[in-house]
C-alpha cells in the first residue's frame, strides 16, 4: 500500500498537495436499515491528515467510480476517519459497491479529505439534518457542545429504525436531539413553525434530500442573510432563466500553466482542461463535491453548481468548472 500526494485545485499561485493513500476498514457495523459505518485507518497506524467538522472525502472504488462520504467521527481521533454509507437504491455502484465489498480488513483508496461545509463560529446554532444527511451534522453538534455554544437538532427520517446514529445522539445530549420519525408521528415535521420566529445570533446547518433542504430554504427565507448553511447530495435543480447570458463558446487562459483552451457548447471547462493536460482533480462531476474548484482572476462566470452561496457566486473569484461555463469571452483561471 502506497500513500501519495496529488495535485488539487489550487486557490492561489501555490499549488496545494491532497492526501491520496489506501485505508483498511479497521470497523464495519450497521448504524441503521440500510446504513453502514466504517471506520477507516492507515495500515501502518499512521496519523490522518486533520479535518474539521463539515469535511468529506473521496472514496476511490471501482475504476473511475469516485463517491464523496461526510466524515462524521471525532476531529480530535488522528488515527481514524468514521463515514456512514447509505445503501442506495438508484444506486449508480457506489453505494452497492461499499456495501457489498467493503468488509472489515478490506482496502480502499481514499482522497482528502475536503471542506466546502465549514462550521462558522456562532453562538448559537440550530441543526437540521433528514436520513443520512446526518453525516455531516454530527461532528458540528460535537463541535458546537465543546466550544459551549447553544444548540438544537432536528433530526427528521421516515422510520427510526432507518436513521442512523440516533440513539448515540440523543442517548448523549438528551433533549437537545429531537428525533422525528413520520412513521411514529403520522405526519411531516412543521419546517414553517419551527423557523418562524428567527432566532438572534443563530446558524442553521441542514443537510439530508432535496425536498428537504427546498422547504428549510423556502422557511426560512426571511431569517438574517448569511443564516441558512446547506450542503447537498445532489444537484440542484436550474431555474429555467439561470445562465441565460451564458456563452455557447469562451477561451480559458490557465495563467500559471500558460495555456489557452477553447470551450466548445458540447464540453465542459473540466473536460477542456482536461484534453489540455492542465492537472485538475475531479469527482462527482454534477457540481457538488467542490472537488474541481478553481479561483477566477479575470473573466464573469456563470455558476451552474451546488455549492458556492450566493455572496461567492457574487464575489465571481471561484468556479466549479464541471458544470459551470462563461458569460465573458475569456475566463482566466489560477491554473
Amino acid at each position: 500500500m502506497t500513500t501519495a500526494q496529488v495535485p488539487s485545485p489550487a486557490s492561489s499561485a501555490a499549488q496545494v498537495l491532497e492526501f491520496t493513500t489506501d485505508l483498511v476498514v479497521h470497523r464495519r457495523h450497521v448504524a441503521a436499515d440500510g446504513v453502514v459505518a466504517l471506520e477507516l485507518q492507515h495500515p501502518q497506524g499512521d496519523d490522518l491528515p486533520a479535518w474539521e467538522p463539515g469535511a468529506h472525502i473521496d472514496l476511490l472504488l471501482e475504476e473511475g467510480l469516485v463517491r464523496q462520504y461526510s466524515l462524521c467521527g471525532d476531529p480530535r481521533d488522528a488515527t481514524t476517519w468514521r463515514i456512514g454509507v447509505l445503501l442506495d437504491p438508484r444506486s449508480r455502484g457506489g453505494s452497492r459497491h461499499v456495501h457489498e465489498n467493503l468488509e472489515e480488513g478490506s482496502s480502499v483508496r481514499v482522497r482528502g479529505p475536503r471542506n466546502h461545509f465549514p462550521l462558522v463560529d456562532s453562538p448559537r446554532y440550530l441543526f437540521i439534518a433528514g436520513g443520512i444527511g446526518i453525516t455531516p451534522i454530527m461532528s458540528m453538534v460535537e463541535a458546537a457542545n465543546r466550544a459551549g455554544s447553544d444548540w438544537t437538532l432536528l433530526y427528521l427520517g421516515r422510520k427510526r429504525t432507518t436513521m442512523a446514529f440516533e440513539g448515540e445522539l440523543s442517548g448523549i445530549h438528551g433533549e437537545r436531539v429531537t428525533v422525528w420519525s413520520d412513521e411514529e408521528n403520522g405526519t411531516f415535521f412543521d419546517l414553517a413553525a419551527a423557523l418562524k420566529e428567527p432566532l438572534e445570533d443563530t446558524l442553521v446547518y441542514c443537510c439530508g434530500p432535496e425536498p428537504l433542504l427546498a422547504a428549510v430554504e423556502e422557511h426560512s427565507g426571511h431569517w438574517p442573510e448569511g443564516s441558512l448553511h446547506i450542503e447537498r447530495f445532489a444537484a440542484k435543480a436550474r431555474a429555467a432563466d439561470a445562465g441565460g447570458q451564458a456563452l455557447d463558446t469562451f477561451q480559458v487562459v490557465c495563467q500559471r500553466s500558460g495555456v489557452a483552451v477553447d470551450v466548445p457548447e458540447d464540453a465542459s471547462i473540466l473536460e477542456a482542461l482536461e484534453d489540455a493536460d492542465i492537472p485538475i482533480l475531479s469527482s462527482c462531476l454534477e457540481g457538488i463535491c467542490g472537488t474541481c474548484e478553481a479561483t477566477v482572476l479575470e473573466g464573469t462566470p456563470d455558476h451552474r453548481d451546488s455549492v458556492l452561496t450566493d455572496a461567492e457566486r457574487a464575489s465571481g473569484n471561484r468556479i466549479l468548472t464541471c458544470v459551470s461555463r462563461s458569460c465573458s469571452e475569456k475566463l482566466v483561471l489560477d491554473l
